[in-house]
């Protein structure tokens, strides 16, 4: 649920501007009854490094998550993954982590770095678009409701010889095309060699990143038609700007900032006026506080209040969030900016790994893995600590 009443998105330099935010919808929440906690906490879980390493649990990270429901399955204390990652729908991401965690996770638990992407619906619903990144990146905002929407593999596919080099390449892409009429010619879904594109979406991390920056310098440079000379350039919206991640491999990975930055470098040098963009994800505070939103809505509450706050008038008010992750840029950054009520959790199974607090962005806590830090939370949290390990 990005709210525009919590904020707009944080405007690095060179953004491009950014409508109000609206709600997200049809989030599930349940009111279900837990003894000895206070029901006034949340957490959220950075995903990569910290939950998984490629597909692999890491750090004790079922057994974790397992504590936060009851025997019956049922949700007991409000949790949520926060991810700059992406590149499929949520609905997809929550299915794929239920399999791998083996605990029920909903689509609403699922924040992604495009999340916040369904809320320029009303501004672009109508409009050409491309989306690239790797996974299904023009599904991703299909299912967000865009109706002209296509990736940019397939994009770039309609434009003879646009990717100089696409020869020496050993993948293809498949064309989607459409019969008009009795028409024996195949042609594509929308009329991609006329029709200007309105924006660009950085979905998830681009795979071909020579292609991909060469067709948005002529997407962006001439106005949205490739080819046909200069114009305004159409809005480019990134999911994320984190520099590195990590992934399955042992050392950090380029992340989509800096395919962010390769992008600016290149367009500032073959263009009058500078690249502008927006972009969404850690650490911006805005979402931190949207976050917040989202475990209000899965708080769990109790029926005859005995747990709640008396002298506390929002009983749906938070006294403490805890963002666990394992990128001191990203994910303890933006919990730090995002003031109370949130306190940061640094885990050691992922980007960082040293042995004393991050000097720049030093954490609240902390640990050595997920596990570790779920037991500090409900020791915290609960009066009566009859949590039972694995």
């Amino acid at each position: 649920m990005w709210l525009g009443a919590m904020g707009m998105a944080l405007r690095w330099r060179n953004r491009a501007s950014l409508p109000s935010l609206g709600f997200f919808s049809q989030l599930h929440s349940r009111l279900i009854v837990f003894g000895g906690c206070r029901s006034s906490f949340g957490i959220a879980f950075d995903i990569d490094g910290v939950i998984l390493r490629g597909r692999v649990p890491i750090g004790g990270s079922p057994r974790a998550l397992r504590r936060m429901y009851r025997d019956s399955g049922e949700l007991k204390f409000p949790f949520l993954f926060l991810t700059n990652g992406g590149g499929i729908p949520e609905s997809i991401r929550a299915s794929e982590l239920s399999e791998l965690l083996g605990v029920n996770i909903l689509p609403s638990q699922v924040v992604q770095g495009h999340s916040p992407f369904k809320n320029l619906l009303k501004r672009f619903k109508n409009e050409l678009i491309i989306a690239l990144g790797k996974g299904e990146p023009a599904l991703v905002m299909s299912e967000y409701g865009f109706k002209k929407v296509l990736s940019l593999d397939e994009y770039a596919s309609y434009f003879k010889n646009i990717d100089p080099v696409s020869q020496y390449k050993n993948w293809t892409t498949e064309k989607i095309f459409y019969r008009e009429g009795n028409s024996k010619d195949l042609l594509p879904r929308y009329d991609v060699l006329s029709d200007s594109v309105k924006a660009a979406f950085v979905v998830s991390d681009p795979v071909d990143w020579g292609r991909d920056i060469q067709v948005l310098c002529d997407v962006l440079r001439s106005g949205g038609l490739p080819g046909q000379g200069s114009g305004p350039q159409p809005p480019l919206y990134f999911a994320a700007d984190d520099l590195e991640y990590q992934a399955a491999f042992p050392s950090e990975r380029l992340g989509m900032g800096a395919f962010r930055i390769a992008l600016e470098g290149i367009f500032n040098r073959i263009h009058h006026n500078d690249l502008e963009y927006t972009s969404f994800g850690k650490p911006n505070p805005f979402v931190f506080r949207n976050a917040e939103a989202i475990l209000r809505l899965l708080q769990p509450s109790c029926h005859d209040g005995y747990f709640m706050d008396k002298g506390n008038k929002d009983t749906n008010s938070f006294k403490t969030l805890y963002m666990i992750g394992d990128n001191p840029l990203v994910d303890i950054r933006g919990a730090v900016q995002a003031g109370h009520p949130w306190f940061s959790i640094l885990t050691r199974t992922g980007v960082f790994k040293g042995k004393e607090n991050h000097a720049k962005f030093p954490a609240d806590l902390v640990v050595d893995t997920v596990e570790e830090a779920v037991d500090y939370i409900l020791k915290k949290e609960c009066s009566s600590y009859f949590q039972q390990v694995g």
